[in-house]
C-alpha cells in the first residue's frame, strides 16, 4: 500500500499546478476549478492503472474532460457571474507572450476569456503546457490539422485583443 502510495504522489502531485491552471482557464473561477481538480484526481486514482506513457498529458485529459461535463451542468453560472481576474502570482504567461507583467497578465486573461474554448484549450495546452500538436490530436481527439488552424486562429485573436487595448489605452487602466 505505500508503494502505491508512493507511486500515485510522483505521478499525480507533480501535476497539480498544471491541473489547476487547466481548470481554472477552462472555468474562469477558483472554486469552481477547485471543484473540478478534486473530482479529476478521484478519476485519476481510481483508473491510475490505465494511464498512458505521458502521465501530466494524461491527467490533464481528465481535467479537461472533468470540466467540460461542469460546464455543461453550469451554462448558466458562467453568464451570470461577475468572473473574477486571476492574480499575476496564479498564472505563468507563456514565454512566446514577452516579458511577463501584471498588466499584461490581466490583458491576456481579458483576450482569453473572450475566445471560445474550444480555442482557449489548444492554445492553452500548447502554450502554458508544451503539448505539440501530436499530442493536442490524440487527447483532443481532432486532426492535426484542425489543431493548427484552431491555434493559429487563438494566436490571431490574442494578437488583436492585445493591439486594441493597447490602442486603446486600456494596459494603462488595468
Amino acid at each position: 500500500m505505500d508503494a502505491e502510495r508512493l507511486v500515485v504522489q510522483e505521478v499525480l502531485v507533480p501535476h497539480l499546478d498544471a491541473a489547476y491552471n487547466l481548470a481554472r482557464w477552462l472555468v474562469e473561477r477558483d472554486k469552481d476549478a477547485q471543484e473540478i481538480v478534486g473530482e479529476s484526481y478521484l478519476q485519476a486514482l481510481k483508473r491510475f492503472g490505465t494511464r498512458g506513457p505521458n502521465p501530466r498529458a494524461w491527467l490533464l485529459t481528465i481535467v479537461r474532460n472533468t470540466a467540460y461535463k461542469w460546464l455543461k451542468k453550469h451554462p448558466s453560472d458562467l453568464s451570470a457571474a461577475a468572473i473574477e481576474t486571476p492574480a499575476s502570482t496564479e498564472f505563468t504567461l507563456p514565454s512566446s507572450l514577452g516579458p511577463e507583467s501584471e498588466n499584461q497578465g490581466r490583458l491576456v486573461w481579458e483576450a482569453l476569456k473572450t475566445m471560445p474554448i474550444e480555442l482557449r484549450e489548444v492554445l492553452l495546452l500548447y502554450e502554458f503546457e508544451h503539448w505539440s500538436y501530436k499530442e493536442l490530436a490524440a487527447n483532443l481527439k481532432l486532426p492535426v490539422d484542425l489543431v493548427t488552424t484552431r491555434l493559429n486562429s487563438a494566436r490571431q485573436r490574442l494578437r488583436r485583443a492585445i493591439a486594441e487595448a493597447q490602442e486603446k489605452g486600456l494596459l494603462d487602466e488595468l
